[in-house]
């Protein structure tokens, strides 16, 4: 049976609280969620916390775990929140002179099912996560940032990222967040020890081990149709809130999920944006979007975390377009659905259904890049053409062929227009590209920078 959770004016009106019936419920609320949402541990502990068994703690115990059990650990204050309303702990407070005899009771690893065997760092307590991240602990709530103090700093060296603004068409503004050193050695302890660790969901190929975006193309070679949709401000809309329920997901307790989740998200000053040639209007959405708690794009931890709280939607579109007869795939904020003729007949009744998941899921379609290609035209993903096999723009292609030949016969100076650093390393990583895509092209090109006289 599933107890409703009423809100707080529902709470004030059914029961006449005391001090004493909030600040018993906080208590026992932080001993339930310190451990496993099993009945008989629950009322263990809360036993632990008033200093007696009482018969009503099972029951109570028992609706609570009902509630709660099918999900991440739940916070602290919704567990309070729940026990106010409830008319067991109620009764309880009116009955006994309940009070707390034990203000601490230490949090144990509490994973979902599909977590119990992900190989992370055993994390329980605040201290625990200082110590594992080899920081003092002012350090780590310096880092972690959770009251957002970084933001409102004056000063650029008391900031914890840097800042670049990239314009993109129809007006839109792209904000790139590279973390300082430090912050960047602790993100990537996090994504080595914990991130790697979990699992995406099948469909995501973006920054996967074993999966690529020639992947992510792969699966809808030689279809009748391919319908391709853009999630709009895939980084920023994933916000602290989801990405610390990641991490109680994985087992960690409130306050190690809260820190972890101020490691890897980041709200970012006003005074950015000073010189930005953007409509006002639109100016003033993207300050408030990027101000608030959100996954940077630039931090080594957020393609992960960002793949791992996209785990619902591709969930709901996997299961959309198995029931469509389709394939579907994500790369980062790409999404990519392909099939027969079937699937061809309602690919735009299709488009409408998925659209309504990305929205209902907290995310924002961008319509203006919403393509349904056909087998008779070009059908392109993330750059790859997949008509017959994956292959690079035919354009693409003799340019960058034209680019070494003409290194040959000039040098590789004549060509580096945008004077690029290592110029050399990056016609190695175009070339590198088109073999991953197109291996005999990628062949034929290697034999030219080969050739090159460096």
């Amino acid at each position: 049976m599933t107890h409703a959770r009423p809100d707080s004016l529902g709470v004030l009106d059914r029961f006449p609280m005391t001090h004493s019936d909030q600040t018993i419920a906080r208590f026992l609320a932080a001993a339930f969620v310190a451990g496993p949402l099993v009945a008989d541990e629950m009322a263990t502990r809360g036993a632990r916390m008033l200093g007696r068994r009482w018969r009503w703690l099972t029951r109570l115990a028992l609706r609570v775990s009902e509630e709660f059990q099918h999900g991440p650990r739940p916070r602290r204050a919704t567990v309070e929140e729940f026990l106010l309303g409830d008319s067991v702990f109620h009764k309880a407070c009116e009955r006994h002179e309940l009070e707390i005899a034990n203000y601490s009771i230490t949090a144990q690893m509490c994973p979902v099912d599909a977590a119990r065997n992900w190989p992370v760092p055993p994390l329980c307590t605040f201290a625990d996560t200082a110590d594992w991240l080899n920081v003092r602990s002012r350090e780590l709530e310096w880092f972690a940032d959770l009251r957002g103090l970084a933001a409102r700093a004056s000063h650029q060296k008391l900031r914890h990222y840097h800042y670049r603004t990239l314009s993109k068409r129809f007006g839109q503004v792209r904000l790139i967040e590279a973390p300082k050193l430090r912050l960047k050695e602790i993100q990537r302890q996090i994504l080595r020890e914990i991130l790697d660790a979990i699992p995406a969901h099948n469909a995501a190929h973006g920054f996967c081990a074993g999966r690529s975006i020639k992947t992510f193309a792969a699966g809808h070679v030689a279809t009748s149709v391919v319908l391709r949709m853009d999630l709009r401000d895939f980084f920023p809309s994933i916000s602290r809130a989801q990405v610390e329920a990641v991490f109680r997901s994985v087992g960690y307790a409130e306050s190690v999920a809260n820190v972890l989740a101020g490691l890897c998200t980041n709200c970012a000053p006003d005074d950015i944006w000073d010189g930005v040639e953007v409509p006002v209007q639109q100016l003033r959405s993207v300050i408030a979007r990027y101000a608030r708690p959100h996954l940077p794009q630039g931090a080594p931890t957020s393609p992960a975390l960002a793949n791992l709280c996209a785990y619902r939607i591709d969930c709901r579109l996997a299961g959309l377009a198995e029931s469509a007869g389709a394939t579907y795939t994500r790369y980062a904020d790409d999404l990519a659905f392909s099939g027969g003729d079937e699937f061809r007949r309602s690919a735009k009744r299709f488009s409408q259904h998925a659209s309504a998941i990305v929205m209902d899921e907290g995310f924002d379609v961008n319509h203006r890049k919403t393509r349904i290609m056909q087998s008779g035209a070009r059908q392109r993903l993330a750059g790859i053409v997949v008509n017959a096999h994956t292959n690079v723009p035919r354009k693409d292609y003799d340019r960058l062929k034209a680019i070494l030949v003409n290194c040959l016969r000039s040098g590789p100076q004549s060509q580096n227009r945008d004077q690029h650093a290592d110029f050399r390393a990056h016609l190695n990583g175009r070339v590198a590209y088109v073999e991953l895509i197109n291996p005999p092209r990628g062949k034929k090109l290697r034999e030219l920078f080969r050739r090159i006289d460096w």
